[in-house]
């Protein structure tokens, strides 16, 4: 028995050996896999058989993505969650309706410290708002405030960067946390990674930010804003580069790209690889490392071909002759090139992964924009060399209606982004997508006048439709007697016995009372009286009793006939957009005074149709009223004749479009200018140079003069034919 123990014993032991001998590695593998695989997800990938599968690469160096010095998406979620600390902001929980329902959309800014200065472009932001019709000097009516620290360049090694922000405002009462506040910022963060650190908690305020990220833009709260430089003009702007006259099938160069390359850091990685689209033909891709104060420290083998080629191209012809234009990231997302490209009407090529594109809350970038992928550079050329022709054409156009409506001057930004916040706060009174993308844009579309896009003048072409075939009748008294006068009579009778004419309305600006309803004409038509407030403006406010598309203006004095009115309101029929009317009179640059002049005399060329006889569409009572600010009405209304001059610009300004002159009688040609321009004597001479004035005022405040020069002039057909009278349509406006 105990032989028989000592064998079972020998042959457990034997067996216990050769298992260490010959597996003892596997059983080792097998004892510590639990740990090895709790490693292995620490520190992926590695392989629980590396001995078996030999890496060709340091498990730290596949960890790392890029350039080391660059934070990880988890380090850039963490220092925006620091930032953003109000994540979740919405308009519906930071900011206060309450505060808009009484006065309105008013914004208020903050004074501004004698020992604070601030950056060129902050105060020009600061002097868009100011000079607004939104601006309001009392905090008590305000909807939204603007603080005057500037927070535009928040890079804490610039030379602008304003230290102790947060000290700053939790010291304003009016802070509040950020609530019901915008703040304004084109540069965020430093190097070498640009996060979006602002430097101060921004609270529940929104942010109007350049550059901005998807990932922390709040929607529906913030606002992406264009990046643009100093010398960006305050207001007007120069147009686009696209003419009518201009416009090339094929332009010289496809593709275009000329910049600064990075050679490391954030935004190297696109840079750096734009060179292998170049093919010296229809692509031009140039990049310069020679930038900086040690670029010479970090340049790589290309540099030096790079710099010289670089030199042979000047950017500026390139913008002119290329379809597209790619628009890369720079250290931050956005960059002055997207603005330059869109100027030029150069098509942008967007690589920046990431980026939140300006206002793209109302602008429609996919008529105007090609968005690519950092990652996908080599396949942009023939993805754009498959776009159509007319496709591109399409895309030039947009790029100059957007530029001129929303980017051409800081005015328009400011405007832009003030409107976007005010269409948030009556969303069922706000603008559509349409009327944001599609002339004469968003800023002159007011959803305060309708949301309906066939109450507006722009839209008939495009909807199929055309204004109401009747019209309104608007005559101004301004006789100090307070009997009617033979030429307010003859009018009266005049414009009523025009089949289109659906009512007459006087507008009484005397100073006695009107003659009661007995002593006023018997009319076919309603004929309603109106007390005005003696104020040149008041001929252009909105009022209710208005009902139809057309409005003809008239001045007392005025003579014309039945057919003179209806031929036209024929006329304005086919053009609704613009003014149509009889006495015209028309602006030119006098070199040597170096101004704006303004004449009378009958020339071949016309510019301004007075509207003491013109047809126009009622929506520009609104835009007169609520678009222009008080000041430019308290300017009308200190000149004399200047409502006229406003009137022209303005609906010139929102056209692009000259106004159209209309035949006349010869006798009202001879008598016009001396009943309407009081030429003769000093009252005459005082009331042109104050014409004078009215105009360059108009132009400064404009920033660019809208006025549009035209040769037209409409006469029926038959018009002073040797034919039959009984052929003619309109036989009475030969009669003298």
């Amino acid at each position: 028995m105990q032989t028989r123990k000592k064998h079972i014993f020998l042959t457990f032991l034997a067996s216990w050996l050769l298992l260490f001998f010959f597996g003892g590695d596997k059983l080792r593998r097998f004892a510590f896999f639990s740990g090895r695989k709790a490693e292995a997800r620490r520190n992926w990938p590695h392989w629980t058989d590396r001995s078996l599968l030999k890496s060709f690469a340091d498990p730290e160096e596949l960890q790392s993505d890029g350039d080391p010095s660059l934070p990880s998406p988890r380090a850039r979620r963490a220092a925006r969650l620091s930032v953003y600390k109000n994540s979740r902001c919405r308009m519906e929980t930071c900011f206060d309706f309450s505060r808009c329902e009484k006065h309105g959309f008013k914004v208020f800014t903050y004074p501004r410290e004698r020992d604070q200065p601030i950056s060129e472009s902050y105060g020009k932001i600061l002097a868009s708002i100011e000079r607004s019709r939104y601006y309001t000097p009392n905090p008590e009516e305000a909807c939204l405030f603007i603080l005057s620290i500037d927070t535009l360049d928040r890079d804490h090694l610039s030379g602008q960067y304003v230290r102790n922000v947060d000290e700053k405002i939790r010291s304003f009462p009016l802070w509040n946390g950020g609530r019901n506040h915008l703040i304004f910022n084109l540069y965020s963060g430093t190097w070498p990674n640009y996060t979006e650190d602002l430097g101060f908690d921004i609270g529940q305020a929104i942010l109007a930010k350049a550059s901005f990220y998807t990932e922390s833009f709040r929607p529906g709260f913030d606002i992406s804003i264009p990046l643009f430089s100093k010398d960006h003009p305050q207001r007007g702007g120069e147009r686009g580069w696209l003419y009518q006259e201009s416009i090339h099938p094929k332009k010289k160069y496809l593709l275009v790209f000329k910049g600064k390359r990075y050679l490391t850091g954030i935004g190297s990685g696109t840079r750096n690889a734009l060179h292998h689209i170049h093919n010296g033909k229809d692509i031009i891709s140039l990049t310069t490392c020679k930038h900086g104060k040690d670029w010479e420290k970090h340049k790589d083998t290309r540099c030096d071909k790079d710099n010289v080629d670089y030199e042979k191209f000047d950017y500026q012809e390139l913008l002119h002759n290329s379809t597209f234009c790619i628009v890369p990231r720079g250290r931050r997302l956005g960059s002055f090139r997207f603005l330059e490209a869109l100027q030029a009407a150069c098509i942008p090529v967007l690589l920046s992964d990431g980026w939140e594109l300006p206002f793209a809350e109302a602008i429609d970038w996919g008529k105007a924009a090609v968005v690519g992928n950092e990652r996908l550079l080599l396949q942009i050329p023939s993805a754009i060399r498959c776009i159509h022709p007319e496709r591109v054409l399409a895309f030039q156009q947009q790029t100059q209606f957007l530029w001129d409506a929303y980017f051409s001057s800081v005015d328009k930004i400011v405007h832009t982004t003030l409107e976007i916040i005010k269409d948030r706060l009556l969303p069922h009174r706000s603008r559509s997508r349409f009327l944001w993308n599609t002339l004469p844009g968003g800023l002159l579309a007011l959803p305060d006048f309708s949301t309906h896009l066939g109450d507006f003048p722009f839209y008939y072409l495009q909807r199929g439709s055309s204004p109401s075939k009747k019209f309104t009748a608007f005559i101004r008294a301004v006789s100090p007697s307070s009997s009617l006068s033979q030429p307010i009579l003859r009018l009266i009778q005049a414009v009523s016995g025009s089949q289109y004419c659906a009512q007459i309305l006087v507008l009484w600006s005397c100073e006695k009372p009107p003659p009661p309803s007995g002593k006023w004409p018997q009319t076919t038509v309603p004929l309603t009286i109106i007390q005005g407030r003696r104020k040149l403006s008041d001929r252009f406010f909105p009022y209710a009793a208005i009902q139809t598309d057309a409005v003809l203006s008239l001045d007392e004095h005025i003579s014309l006939s039945t057919s003179e009115v209806d031929f036209a309101f024929v006329v304005w029929c086919s053009f609704p957009e613009r003014i149509v009317g009889f006495p015209t009179q028309s602006h030119f640059w006098d070199a040597e005074r170096g101004r704006w002049g303004y004449t009378s005399k009958w020339t071949n060329e016309l510019s301004i149709v007075l509207t003491a006889a013109a047809f126009y569409h009622r929506y520009y009572h609104s835009l007169f009223t609520e678009y222009l600010p008080a000041g430019l009405r308290e300017l009308v209304d200190g000149l004399a004749a200047c409502e006229d001059i406003l009137m022209n610009v303005l609906v010139a300004a929102v056209t692009k479009l000259p106004p159209i002159k209309v035949t006349q009688r010869k006798q009202h040609k001879e008598t016009m200018p001396q009943q309407v321009k009081g030429t003769a004597g000093a009252a005459g001479s005082r009331c042109f140079s104050q014409q004078q004035d009215c105009l360059n005022q108009l132009a400064d405040w404009f920033g660019y003069m809208p006025l549009v020069s035209s040769q037209l002039r409409l006469d029926p057909v038959l018009f002073k034919d040797q034919v039959s009278v009984l052929r003619k349509k309109y036989p009475r406006l030969e009669k003298p």
